[in-house]
């Protein structure tokens, strides 16, 4: 599976719908934290191991534009289930204390902000020395 069709599977757990028109924002998206990945690591491939970094940064890249840019397009993901709780190995984030807590907006950008950032400490550990 490439990366693209990676993106758009996980946009899909999230209740996100891709619709034609978000192919090029899609691939801006992905291809922006590809560069990231390969600044930080200064090298040109993507270890293996840092794939679903990469496709979970990308959803938050896509998600954060989408967000800023149209922001009715996002009205489709089901943010009670996306971002109530959130576990990832043995990481467990949970947005919502409590019913009504937070409103919807700040759920999505707690859930933008984690996806973006959840990982980062993981991309160090393949950085190569710059000379």
């Amino acid at each position: 599976m490439d990366r693209v069709d990676a993106v758009k599977k996980r946009l899909q757990q999230f209740g996100y719908e891709v619709k034609e028109d978000d192919s090029f924002a899609l691939s801006f998206s992905l291809e922006k934290v590809l560069n990231t990945v390969k600044n930080e690591t200064h090298s040109i491939i993507i270890p293996k191991r840092l794939e679903c970094i990469v496709v979970d940064m990308a959803v938050g890249e896509f998600l954060m534009a989408k967000k800023t840019f149209a922001p009715n397009g996002l009205e489709m993901l089901d943010l009670g289930f996306a971002i109530k709780q959130l576990q990832e190995g043995d990481t467990n984030t949970v947005f919502a204390l409590g019913e009504g807590t937070m409103t919807d907006e700040q759920r999505l950008n707690a859930f933008i902000n984690h996806l973006l950032t959840y990982g980062k400490g993981e991309i160090y550990h393949y950085r190569r020395l710059k000379w």
